[in-house]
């Protein structure tokens, strides 16, 4: 696997040293990650009480290519809604998944829950 979108929930595995890092980090200088992934991540680090200022440096030195949620690309996590609802999929992860379809590359992540969608997305586990 050379490139690929990151979900947060791969970055924050990564990050946490969790079951599935070494996958990640074996992916990372040719990931992808949307802005609205990265706010996820800064969210749970300050969440988990990392302060802000703090989480900030962590994203930024993060080294993935950091892609902008466009009106295209909130048009296409939008319409995802359809075909996800069922499976409590969120904004943040239609917003992978879009960016996934968009650069035809596999999305990377710990959500189990995504195998069971039927999307024409290639949808990768970390573990």
């Amino acid at each position: 696997m050379t490139e690929v979108v990151l979900d947060s929930s791969a970055v924050l595995a990564d990050l946490r040293g969790e079951p599935g890092a070494e996958v990640v980090r074996s992916v990372s200088p040719a990931s992808y990650l949307s802005a609205i992934n990265l706010a996820e991540v800064i969210t749970k680090l300050i969440e988990a009480g990392t302060p802000p200022g703090e989480a900030g440096a962590i994203a930024e030195g993060l080294g993935y290519t950091i892609v902008v949620a466009d009106q295209a690309r909130a048009t296409s996590a939008g319409k995802l809604h359809a075909r996800t609802r069922g499976a409590g999929v969120s904004l943040g992860d239609r917003f992978c998944l879009a960016l996934a379809q968009e650069l035809s590359l596999p999305a990377l992540t710990a959500d189990r829950r995504w195998k069971t969608l039927e999307l024409d997305i290639e949808i990768t586990l970390i573990c």
